[in-house]
């Protein structure tokens, strides 16, 4: 190829470049100028639109602010027609007031007018008071104060008279209400419970073959009368009573099985220390076994189960032991078979009054080991043996020294053992003692106005008092016979109840001519 035409080749290439870019250029401006148009024309139909709605808009503000200046005008002018309203309201109230208050005013002046008259008067009415006060104390011999204290002696004498009559009345229709139900059940426990009352002694008396066995028993140089001893714990008395040897000792159990193993060493024959050690030991066995057995006898005796057996151990150990001559264990039975009874005619808890009744005197049989009353030990022992809170509480309350009862079955139960104790016979006392109650009981009756003798009979269970009845009337007679039976309990220790008795008694005596 020539230079030439290379040259126009190359020449005619680059028109053709240039003449592409400038084409291109032009179309790339075209379709600027076109987008730029039609953006232009966009804009122009969203400013229309913006106008129509401001213009929208704006009809729609003006007819609300239209609406709006109505209702305030409205309002408005309610508001003013109610303010007018009130105002009239309280015009017309001041005027009611201004014409209360005139009325007030008026009343105020009438009323002083009749204050002054009143105090007026009641100067008048105090002058005649005290001029008939005068008048009065100068007729009667005696002054104002004089005549109060008369007159409140014979407000309170009536008052008291009336009190008396009217509690004579209770306690009369309360008497006949309850004393048949009262001696129903009571009699009724008791005679569901016919125990026998054994009177055992703090001594016991092992008979012998013939006073030579006296000898036998005392030993060489007294070997035997002490081992006996040691083996025991008790004192062996050898006197001069005939065919007999004495036993005596604090401890029940230890005198019984001393009692038991001194049998079997007479019977035997064989008197000496290695064989008193045997039967002593064979004495201890029999009398744990009869231990067992009267506890068991008085559980069942008593319709009481499900007792551990250390439990029934310490009722058997009540078997030995006496209390005012009272055998323990037959009185606890007593106690539990009446508290049941009673217990069943009340309604009351019948396994609680049964199990505290035949263990409210366990602390008889341990009252030398553990110091405290009987009925706290008791009540101590029941809780370390899991009976229960009702239970424990009607044990130590059974004597209602350290705790009052709460509940009915200890009610029942301290009844039940005032019933047992106090049985005629039921227990033994010194004829000291017995003679300081019976004085006891009538220096008591003697110390009121009005008595002129008293006696106490029926083995202190009753004091009859023999008043003057010039000094005490009937009524009178009734309350000195409720207040000498509140004086005694609470001056005297006494088991069961005391009879008070007042006999008023009035003699006319005259004589034919």
């Amino acid at each position: 190829m020539n230079p030439i035409d290379f040259a126009i080749i190359v020449a005619a290439t680059f028109l053709g470049i240039v003449g592409g870019v400038i084409y291109g250029r032009q179309q790339s401006r075209l379709r600027h100028e076109q987008e730029m148009s039609t953006l232009k024309e966009q804009a122009e139909a969203r400013l229309l639109d913006m106008q129509e709605k401001q213009r929208l808009a704006l009809l729609e503000a003006r007819d609300e602010t239209a609406k709006v200046r109505t209702t305030i005008e409205t309002d408005a002018r309610e508001r003013r027609q109610e303010i007018k309203r009130q105002e009239q309201r309280l015009q017309q109230k001041e005027e009611n007031l201004d014409r209360k208050v005139e009325n007030l005013e008026r009343q105020e002046r009438t009323l002083l007018l009749k204050n002054q008259e009143l105090e007026e008067r009641l100067a008048g009415i105090d002058a005649l008071r005290d001029q008939r006060t005068a008048d009065l104390q100068r007729v009667a011999r005696m002054s104002v104060d004089e005549a109060r204290a008369e007159l409140i002696s014979s407000i309170e004498e009536s008052a008291r008279r009336e009190a008396s009559i009217r509690a004579r009345e209770i306690e009369m229709l309360a008497r006949d209400e309850a004393e048949s139900r009262a001696r129903e059940i009571i009699t009724l426990a008791i005679q569901r419970c016919a125990s026998d009352q054994v009177s055992d002694i703090t001594v016991s008396v092992v008979p012998l073959p013939n006073d030579d066995m006296k000898g036998r028993i005392i030993g060489r140089e007294g070997r035997n009368i002490r081992a006996l001893e040691s083996a025991t714990g008790v004192d062996i008395v050898i006197d001069d009573t005939p065919e007999a040897v004495i036993l005596t000792g604090f401890d029940p159990v230890r005198r019984e099985i001393a009692r038991v193993a001194l049998t079997k060493l007479v019977l035997d024959g064989r008197i000496h220390p290695a064989r008193i050690e045997e039967m002593v030991a064979k004495a201890r066995q029999e009398i744990d076994q009869v231990i067992v057995e009267e506890g068991e006898r008085a559980c069942l005796e008593a319709n009481v189960s499900n007792l551990p057996l250390d439990l029934i151990k310490l009722l058997g150990r009540m078997h030995f032991r006496t209390s005012y001559g009272q055998n323990v264990l037959n009185h606890s039975i007593e106690v539990s078979v009446l508290a049941a009874t009673i217990a069943a005619e009340l309604g009351a808890d019948v396994g609680v009054c049964k199990v505290a009744g035949l263990l409210h005197d366990l602390g008889k049989v341990i009252d030398q080991e553990v110091e405290g009353p009987h009925h706290l030990i008791s009540g101590e022992i029941a809780r370390r043996f899991n009976r229960g809170p009702k239970v424990v509480h009607a044990i130590v309350a059974h004597h209602a020294t350290d705790m009052v009862p709460q509940s009915l079955e200890a009610a029942i139960v301290q009844a039940a053992d005032a019933i047992s104790a106090a049985r005629p016979g039921a227990r033994r006392e010194t004829i000291d003692l017995y003679i300081k109650r019976l004085e006891a009981l009538e220096s008591i009756a003697n110390s009121f106005r009005g008595v002129e003798k008293s006696f106490a009979v029926q083995a202190g269970r009753e004091v009859r008092i023999i008043v003057k009845p010039e000094e005490v009337d009937e009524v009178a007679a009734s309350q000195l016979a409720r207040d000498v039976a509140r004086r005694i309990e609470e001056s005297m220790d006494y088991p069961g109840q005391i009879k008070v008795c007042v006999v008023r008694e009035t003699r006319v005596v005259d004589y034919a001519k």
